[in-house]
């Protein structure tokens, strides 16, 4: 129960970043998000929407894992270790907040995933 919480929290997650990423990246909030100046969000918003999109099957992925139950865990373990090593990259790159808002929240639950119900 407490693993499929922290695996949802972790899905909540990347569908905040979807939408951080491919809705509001040009825009005040997101540019605050992502302390952009506003002329490199604008040039940039292609990509970034290509960014969330990923961020939106690691999250498909979690819920998919979830739906399945039991017979997900394969499923919510994998796509934990892809959001893990995602998120190192991105943290050892773009700035070390995506360690603990990220990388941290996929490990603890990867953790109660792997120690089971």
């Amino acid at each position: 129960m407490i693993a499929n919480v922290l695996v949802g929290l972790v899905a909540l997650i990347h569908l905040y970043i979807v939408y951080l990423e491919m809705v509001l990246w040009d825009t005040p909030r997101g540019h605050k998000a992502f302390k952009l100046p506003p002329e490199f969000a604008s040039a940039s918003k292609v990509l970034a929407a290509n960014q969330g999109l990923y961020n939106g099957f690691l999250a498909a992925g979690l819920i998919w894992g979830l739906y399945l139950g039991a017979a997900g865990f394969q499923i919510k373990v994998f796509f934990l270790l892809c959001v893990a090593i995602a998120d190192l990259y991105g943290a050892a790159t773009v700035g070390r907040k995506i360690l603990y808002v990220q990388t941290v929240p996929a490990a603890v639950a990867l953790t109660a995933v792997w120690l089971g119900p």
